[in-house]
């Protein structure tokens, strides 16, 4: 049984190489400055599809970008990875990625089925650890995308600590995971979500409903 079937949670060291890791952090500033000159010059909005936005609710203010194409492609070529280390045939379902900025807060939380098997993987910039609940609980007493009310008594979590390439692979839907205030400058990491091709939700979420990787969320075929 691997690790991963065990805990339903594990680390892979060296999951891209530095120079790749490098290359992603630098492409993803680079297009957040592009994006924010394109927002001030009116050329693009926060409804034009694939542009990336600082409307997201989890962590509002912060540079988000949903289905990436190189992104998107990076979770292609760790697939193999993936399925190696979880002993499972997965499906790519869809990537997020962000900038994070000092005392961005991530609360605790469990994923939507696209995110049964994800990972974050740190691509550059100030460290900043991720805890994760391995026992399965419940402990959120109520909660939206920006705020999380928890059990008084619940678990503090296992922190997991992520060099640049390294990457986080947990059961998304079941594991809750979080991450207290930020304290560095910037961090950026990428979520690369996929679903057991043999589980409830494989073949309904392949490319999270979308036709194809790549393209922007608004085309999703069940919107």
């Amino acid at each position: 049984m691997s690790l991963f079937k065990k805990h339903k949670y594990l680390v892979i060291r060296n999951a891209i190489s530095v120079e790749l890791a490098n290359f992603a952090f630098n492409y993803f500033l680079m297009k957040r400055d592009a994006t924010e000159w394109m927002h001030k010059n009116n050329y693009v909005s926060e409804y034009t599809p694939g542009f990336g936005t600082w409307k997201d609710k989890q962590i509002p203010n912060t540079f988000s970008c949903y289905g990436d194409t190189f992104m998107e492609t990076l979770m292609m070529k760790v697939l193999p990875v993936m399925e190696k280390h979880t002993e499972l045939k997965l499906l790519p379902t869809y990537t997020y990625t962000r900038a994070y900025k000092k005392g961005d807060i991530l609360h605790r939380h469990k994923d939507r089925p696209s995110c049964q098997i994800s990972t974050t993987l740190h691509l550059g910039g100030n460290q900043w650890p991720i805890f994760i609940d391995p026992t399965g609980a419940n402990n959120i007493l109520s909660g939206a995308e920006t705020a999380t009310v928890v059990k008084p008594n619940a678990p503090k979590g296992n922190r997991v600590d992520l060099k640049v390439g390294d990457m986080l692979v947990y059961s998304g839907c079941e594991l809750e995971h979080w991450r207290e205030a930020f304290e560095g400058n910037v961090c950026v990491q990428t979520f690369l979500h996929y679903n057991d091709a043999e589980g409830r939700f494989g073949k309904e979420n392949i490319f999270d409903k979308r036709p194809m990787l790549g393209i922007p969320k608004q085309l999703r075929l069940d919107i």
